[in-house]
């Protein structure tokens, strides 16, 4: 029996002295930090698979893509040591060449760093992100509620920002895709302030964007889910899978009852790692504070898609490229990346659908949504990107536990009206972990597994107390 199997087929042990809900990165990370402490803990997880939003498929023998996260940063170093405790190897992204730029006038342009030399709106789009990186510098991560700008850049979208302060209408369209890319959403639908903490968290605008010294610069040898897979099994039998938290209460002796479709769990403490949009789907008993309910209910997921094209061989490298390129325009594909394995075996070419692009592409049939997406690598890599030997799709918004990705967004006015108590404030003896709760690299990997740092260290210090 293999130890996915052997998570799947035991039920959950009646005790535990910390149960975690969600087996994602923020909650094998928080169960691994207890462990290390000698705590009894346990990881409850409601479906067939450890890892979250995070997913690595095996395809064709060796080759492994990565359906959900998969880049490690030189920064992001609570992951790197994770690997490293594990023997993770990484690799560097590919990145030697020219990118590519499919402007909405269909005129295809190479380029390095922000865009193409003299193309339009690139001076105005990287003056604009000075400007945002001098005032995310500003902010206090581990009090972001405590600006003095709070409720003024709370109270604007992106979009209203970006339309009355940059002029230059192909500038706004560059800021428009960069939103979409990192945070999934369109620029209407998060505020200037949410936008500031996480470009503060990650440590500049560029940190997002760029590949060498940044957020994509590296690769994990067996794929992004392999230090989860790792951290799982070490953990044994404290992870059980294909068993959803439906109901959590705290009873009268302050111990913490955990409802599950197969059996209760009764614990001292309980941490709650799951992503925002399924963690509202569970109850509590007495109800949370109203703030961490209204944090849980407006901060929706993003909505992207991902997919995969896999080639004999990576032939755009032979023609120079790097096989980076971003699209404008009515194209549903919006930043593509090579995903080759690092000895370029074969060609395989990640393509990225976000936000309205998402919503659009979705809804046709799937063979429209696969010739719409080798429409656009042909436009950009020529006719051999158009007869790929596999395609692969993932559609986050579809899955029933991420519910989306990459990860919520708070809508305008949700850290001004809840973030002080409602972001990741114990409620008595529940705590709260998930990328989203993070103070630095908010919405990564990283992020995830600092949020399981410090809800373990909360938990700690209170069995303790």
């Amino acid at each position: 029996m293999n130890s996915v199997d052997r998570m799947s087929n035991v039920a959950p042990p009646p005790t535990a002295t910390v149960v975690v809900v969600g087996a994602g990165y923020a909650g094998l990370s928080t169960a691994l930090a207890l462990h290390d402490e000698g705590v009894d803990v346990l990881v409850l997880e409601g479906s067939d698979r450890v890892g979250g939003r995070v997913l690595s498929e095996r395809v064709d023998g060796d080759l492994v893509v990565d359906h959900g996260g998969q880049w490690v940063g030189p920064t992001q170093t609570r992951l790197l040591a994770a690997a490293e405790r594990f023997d993770c190897t990484t690799f560097p992204t590919y990145n030697t060449g020219d990118h590519l730029e499919l402007w909405s006038d269909g005129v295809t342009r190479p380029f390095h760093g922000a865009g193409p030399d003299g193309a339009p709106g690139v001076d105005a789009y990287v003056a604009a992100a000075e400007v945002i990186d001098e005032w995310a510098a500003t902010i206090d991560l581990n009090d972001p509620t405590a600006h003095p700008r709070l409720v003024e850049w709370d109270s604007e979208t992106v979009q209203s920002y970006l339309d009355r302060t940059v002029s230059d209408e192909d500038a706004r369209l560059r800021l428009a895709l960069a939103v979409q890319g990192v945070w999934t959403v369109e620029p209407r639908d998060i505020s200037l302030f949410h936008l500031m903490f996480y470009v503060a968290s990650a440590g500049g605008f560029d940190q997002l964007m760029e590949t060498e010294g940044c957020a994509q610069e590296r690769r994990f040898t067996g794929g992004a889910q392999a230090v989860a897979l790792a951290i799982a099994e070490h953990l044994g039998d404290r992870v059980v899978l294909e068993t959803p938290v439906w109901h959590v209460e705290t009873l009268d002796d302050g111990r913490v009852r955990v409802d599950t479709e197969r059996g209760q769990v009764l614990a001292d403490r309980v941490v709650v790692a799951t992503s925002p949009g399924a963690a509202v789907r569970i109850r509590f008993s007495p109800p949370l504070p109203q703030a961490r309910n209204r944090w849980m209910e407006r901060t929706p997921m993003g909505d992207v898609a991902k997919i995969h094209t896999v080639y004999d061989t990576p032939f755009w490298r032979a023609d120079g490229y790097s096989g980076e390129a971003t699209a404008y325009g009515d194209h549903s594909v919006g930043v593509v990346f090579d995903n080759s394995p690092d000895d370029g075996s074969v060609g395989v070419l990640v393509s990225f659908v976000y936000a309205d692009r998402q919503h659009r592409w979705s809804a046709l049939a799937p063979e429209q949504r696969r010739a719409d997406v080798l429409a656009t690598l042909t436009a950009l890599f020529g006719e051999r990107a158009g007869n790929p030997l596999q395609y692969l799709e993932k559609t986050w918004p579809d899955d029933p536990w991420a519910r989306g990705g990459y990860a919520a967004n708070p809508a305008p006015g949700v850290w001004t009206e809840h973030g002080a108590t409602g972001w990741r404030t114990a409620c008595g003896p529940v705590h709260w972990a998930g990328t989203e709760t993070s103070s630095v690299w908010n919405g990564y990997i990283d992020g995830a597994i600092g949020s399981g740092h410090r809800a373990a260290a909360e938990v700690t210090a209170a069995l303790r107390s």
